[in-house]
């Protein structure tokens, strides 16, 4: 299967052009992105301060906390750059596609955008977030904590493509919920099992958990030796 990305639009595809003042703070905020990145691949995330990130642009931690609260969320800027993109990749798969189906090809084709470095991903990036969220307590936290923050408004879009209220129907609440946890049950498989999954895509990964959640997951048990 090839999913297909959406092409990103970072400050919108209607926005306004930026003034040089908005121009400028756009920069220091990507720059500070870049700079925490290179520093969390070096160094690891818990090891990596807000002043050492600072210094690599030559500004203050005072003018870094006008970008960010924190470290965590110099991170999770990439999920939360994934996730915007999902939404819209979901809102625009043709709308007599299943949920679920429409579902997978739209995680499936960011991720594989991710990999391939389109529409404005960067690869490396997304190899140094996987790596820090399984060796940083703290990053893993808060990549759990911002899923569930986000899965109400990924949870709306599916109610939306479904025709339901939210509100009175828990099918859109499972969908969006089996869809964090399909995520997350791949990257634990590869980060514990690297031997086996050498060479594995997480997008082909996440493929083959989407794919066994269209299958069903009522496995027929296995019957006890005598």
């Amino acid at each position: 299967m090839t999913a297909t990305a959406p092409e990103a639009h970072p400050a919108g595809p209607d926005s306004p052009p930026q003034g040089r003042r908005e121009r400028k703070k756009q920069r220091t905020r990507e720059a500070l992105i870049d700079a925490a990145f290179e520093l969390f691949a070096e160094k690891g995330f818990d090891a990596t301060t807000v002043e050492e990130i600072a210094d690599a642009v030559d500004v203050s931690s005072r003018t870094f906390f006008r970008y960010f609260t924190s470290k965590e969320e110099v991170a999770l800027t990439f999920q939360e750059e994934q996730h915007e993109a999902v939404l819209a990749a979901l809102t625009a798969r043709p709308p007599d596609e299943p949920v679920v189906t429409a579902l997978r090809r739209a995680v499936v084709g960011i991720v594989q955008a991710a990999e391939r470095g389109e529409s404005g991903f960067d690869p490396e990036r997304l190899s140094t977030m996987m790596d820090l969220i399984q060796t940083s307590p703290a990053l893993l936290a808060g990549s759990l904590e911002h899923t569930q923050k986000k899965q109400a408004s990924l949870t709306r879009v599916i109610a939306e493509r479904m025709g339901v209220d939210p509100a009175a129907d828990l099918r859109p609440h499972v969908v969006a919920a089996t869809a964090a946890c399909s995520f997350r049950a791949t990257t634990d498989m590869i980060h514990n099992y690297r031997n086996s999954c050498d060479g594995i895509p997480l997008s082909e990964a996440l493929d083959r958990a989407f794919a066994i959640v269209e299958d069903g997951l009522n496995f027929p048990s296995v019957p006890p030796a005598d």
